[in-house]
């Protein structure tokens, strides 16, 4: 029961940690009028961000080593919610990019924590239910921002509704400290001092985990990010009918992850990588159909559904790719490896087509699929190896 409870906040934990991660897209065309910046600050701002998260989860080893998962989860949300209520109160560009260096550092370190914990003390199944919560607190925050927009024309109180949200929730992380206790007591106690980065690089298998994220993350992202534009653009489609359709393609990764969660009962980490990686292609091949409309939507649904395991798939088998003592460390740099292909990659993707077209669109993400299903299998072998001596 004590774990039943424990779990539920951590779920709790995790929609907390998506509830901001649209806000800006839903806000940005008005705060800029607002701030009296161009609309492309918005990248700004993201970066920041993104800059905030590669340092959180590369650090996060030796801060929870220190002071235990608890404690550095209340604290990392607690800069959220506070870099968010700071947010609600700016009337400058330059206090907004302030309030976004807590807000990075918070969420990546949440991010950091809360992937390592489950990984190591909980089945598969509940990284991947983990993982379709971030995805209901993304679904609900734009919902939020649009209340108040629509109600009030105003994206401050948005963000500030958010702010007291996750405030709630550190009162709660107070209450539930006891539940924390005797796992997090063990990750202080353990012996093994925290391995120094240039060790990390020298294990076996390393470096395809690395690219493995990064090559997932570019996925998702140019996805997520210029899908419509290709719609749009390429295929005809309305922008506000495109805009709908992309929803399918977050329903698939939230559903996929909901589905994803019982399916491991039966299938392990690999297996679920791989049926990811076919679904996926499926869903790629789906778009190059030349029967118009038709194959649009499923496609952009299957590429959803096959992303949904394979995150959390591969988060959870770190522990057992490379063990449990310096786990906390390696799952940190697979997330700064992701956040840099999420940095990177839709700019770069967005620089190439404005030369190219947005026809392209489907072809990168084969070609980043083919090589990321290619560093996947090599990992499995290394470690294969590696266990064998």
């Amino acid at each position: 029961m004590l774990t039943l409870l424990l779990l539920i906040i951590i779920y709790l934990c995790f929609i907390s940690l998506g509830l901001p991660d649209a806000l800006l897209g839903s806000a940005w065309p008005l705060m800029h009028d607002t701030l009296n910046v161009p609309l492309a600050y918005a990248g700004i701002l993201s970066m920041i961000v993104s800059s905030g998260n590669v340092i959180a989860v590369v650090s996060s080893a030796r801060i929870i080593k220190r002071f235990g998962t608890r404690f550095v989860v209340i604290t990392a949300i607690s800069m959220t919610a506070t870099a968010l209520i700071g947010i609600s109160f700016s009337s400058s560009f330059l206090y907004l990019c302030l309030c976004a260096i807590p807000l990075g550092l918070g969420s990546g370190t949440v991010d950091a924590s809360l992937n390592n914990y489950i990984a190591v003390h909980f089945k598969a199944r509940h990284m991947n239910w983990l993982h379709c919560f971030w995805g209901v607190g993304a679904s609900i925050g734009p919902i939020i921002m649009s209340f108040f927009l629509i109600n009030y024309n105003v994206w401050n109180l948005g963000y500030r509704a958010i702010g007291i949200i996750q405030l709630s929730l550190v009162i709660l992380l107070f209450i539930s400290l006891p539940l924390w206790k005797r796992n997090d007591s063990t990750e202080k106690s353990a012996k093994h001092e925290p391995i120094r980065y240039k060790e990390i690089f020298s294990i076996a298998g390393i470096k395809e985990a690395l690219l493995a994220f990064f090559c997932y993350c570019s996925i998702e992202m140019i996805t997520g990010l210029w899908a419509a534009s290709f719609l749009v653009v390429e295929k005809g489609i309305l922008p506000e009918i495109a805009a709908q359709w992309i929803a399918l393609y977050f329903i698939g990764i939230t559903v996929g992850r909901f589905v994803s969660g019982f399916v491991t009962f039966k299938l392990n980490n690999r297996q679920m990588v791989r049926i990811g990686h076919i679904i996926i292609a499926c869903g790629i091949i789906t778009l190059f159909l030349p029967f118009g409309e038709h194959t649009l939507l499923p496609g952009l649904f299957l590429i959803g559904l096959g992303c949904a395991p394979i995150f959390p798939c591969l988060m959870h088998e770190t522990p057992r790719n490379f063990g449990t003592e310096h786990s906390q460390a390696i799952i940190g740099l697979q997330m700064g490896s992701a956040y840099i292909g999420v940095a990177v990659m839709p700019p770069l993707f967005g620089w190439l087509a404005s030369y190219t077209g947005f026809g392209i669109f489907p072809v990168v993400i084969g070609i980043i699929l083919i090589i990321k299903i290619f560093v996947v299998e090599s990992l499995n072998r290394k470690i294969n190896r590696e266990k064998l001596k």
